[in-house]
This record gives structure tokens, sequence and C-alpha cells, in this order.
């Protein structure tokens, strides 16, 4: 009898693409990013991004949730308040919001660059006709309104005052005048609300502007994707109040240009094909500089004068 012939092996699989950035040991995933859901640092997170080439996808007024960078960005919009804690948790790799609120929640993030925008203070506060001139002043049990009490305890405790913490959730302006507090702290930026409400600004507890804040600890895939994204966003930063400037000139004059032309690293200077006399040159500015700095070009001989706008310097 012919034996039977052993079982065949079942072919092979191939093997299955790696995903584009695939890292070994883990699959890459998208880098999360939390922006305020509403309000002026939620308007101003999207409009940084939008600058620094990061347009959301699926974004709208009732917006919970967007995508960037085809897919390699998320950014949720929660509450500015909630994330510093969702930071920290590392629920979302990275956030954008106040340094005030930041401060407040006393999470364990770190600091990755100020987008310069949200600018205000924390500030005391006391009615016109109290004669305070900083905490010392305020007198023991005295009763502070504010939605900051964390800032608030340890402000008063550094100046050895034990004052009653009255915590409102709303606008506590109105919390002397209602007769439930002897004084506030709360944000400020021109003054003008106070002042509505008869009440004098005393002293500065904290200058607070929009932050990225990232976990105190990060792998270093999502590391580096947290440096592409500061770097980026710092560069949208650095091209803020710049212009960039091109004319031809003398050549003869580039010696007195530079002095009021300085730019990054000097003026690019080109040569001008048939134009011996005459010389190309290209300079970042400042956009306060541009009004003197055009005239006084123009007064040496220079023409064909631009000046546009800069999104982005890498200096």
């Amino acid at each position: 009898m012919t034996p039977a012939p052993p079982p065949s092996r079942p072919a092979p699989r191939p093997a299955r693409a790696k995903p584009a950035g695939h890292h070994d040991g883990a699959a890459t995933r998208p880098l999360r990013l939390a922006i305020p859901n509403k309000g002026r640092l939620s308007d101003d997170s999207v409009d940084l991004l939008r600058r620094a080439g990061i347009t959301l996808q699926g974004s709208s007024d009732r917006r919970l949730f967007a995508t960037a960078l085809d897919g390699r960005l998320q950014v949720l919009f929660v509450r500015a308040r909630d994330i510093p804690a969702y930071v920290a948790a590392g629920t979302v790799d990275c956030g954008m919001t106040g340094l005030d609120v930041v401060k407040e929640s006393g999470a364990k993030v770190r600091d990755l660059l100020d987008l310069r925008f949200g600018k205000c203070r924390l500030v005391l506060a006391v009615p016109d006709g109290d004669a305070a001139s900083g905490p010392r002043d305020i007198p023991d049990g005295a009763r502070v309104a504010t939605t900051y009490p964390n800032l608030t305890k340890a402000y008063f405790a550094k100046a050895r005052r034990k004052v009653r913490i009255v915590g409102v959730s709303g606008a506590c302006e109105v919390a002397p005048m209602l007769g439930v507090a002897d004084a506030i702290t709360d944000l400020a930026s021109s003054g003008s609300t106070l002042a509505m409400n008869h009440l004098r600004e005393v002293h500065t507890i904290l200058h607070s502007t929009c932050r990225l804040i990232a976990p105190a600890r990060t792998d270093a895939a999502v590391q580096d994707e947290l440096d592409r994204l500061r770097f980026a966003l710092g560069s949208v930063l650095a091209a803020r109040g710049k212009r960039y400037l091109l004319a031809d000139v003398p050549r003869k004059a580039l010696a007195e240009i530079q002095t009021f032309l300085p730019g990054v690293a000097g003026p690019t200077v080109v040569e001008i094909a048939g134009h011996k006399d005459l010389v190309a040159i290209q300079v970042v500015v400042d956009e306060a500089d541009v009004y003197d700095a055009v005239s006084r070009l123009k007064a040496l001989g220079g023409r064909g004068i631009l000046v546009m706008p800069i999104d982005r310097m890498v200096a």
C-alpha cells in the first residue's frame, strides 16, 4: 500500500504592514490636546493653531472634539478649569489654559510655553472707602470672596493673615456690596469692572497668560510630538509684531541701512543682474519700525519696497 502523503502546511500569512509613524514596541496614536470650550481663550487657541498650520476638522459651535494633521492630532474642547487635572492625569497629552487656573488647581504639570494671550491679573480689591494698601492691612477674621480659594488662602498665609475665605461660583465683585465679604480676590484686566462696583485694586497676586502645559512625565514618542507642537506654536509667536521687508537699494547705502535695519542676523543682500550699483535687501523688521524704515529707505534711493506679513519665524 502506498503511504499517505504528509499533511501540507498552511501557507504563511503575509506580514501586516506597520502603520505610518510606527515605533517598535507600540503603535503611535494621535497626540491629544485639550483647549477651552468657550470664551476668548477658546477662540485665541483655535486661531493660534490655525496660524501654525493646524486646521481643525469636525469642529462646530457645539464642539466637543476635532482632529487635525490627518488624524495625528486630536483636540478636545473642555472647561478651562478642568484642563490641568486632565493633563496631570494623562487623560490628554497637553493642554492650553490660563496660568491662574493651573496655579489654583495645584496640578503637577510642566509649563511648556507662554502663549501670550489671555493676559489678566489676579488681584486683591477692597471697597473704595477702605484704607488698606496691601494684604497685611486686611485684619484677621475678614471675609474675602473669591473664585480662587487655594491661591487666596496661600496669599494671605504668606502675609500671616487669618482670613475667612468665602467661595463663590460667579462674579464676586458684588459680594462686598451685598455685605457677604469685606474684600475680594478676582481677575482683572483693565480694572473697569472693579471701578463699576466701587472697588479699588490693592495688590496683584498673580500675572496670568494662557500656557501650553504637559504632564510631569511623558514617554519618548509623546515627548517628540510635544516638541513638534511647541516648536510650531513658538514660531508663530516669534513672528508676531514682525514684518518682512524687501527693497532695491544703492550699494553705497548698505552701511547706513544696517544701522536702522539690523534684522535677525543682518539684512540679506542679493546681487541684481545688470545693476552694479544696486542690490536687493531682505530683512525682518519690527512692525513698529516699518513706518520710519520705509521713509528712510526711500530717502536713500531705495525702490521697489515691499512689506509683507510673516506667519511663522524660526530664528
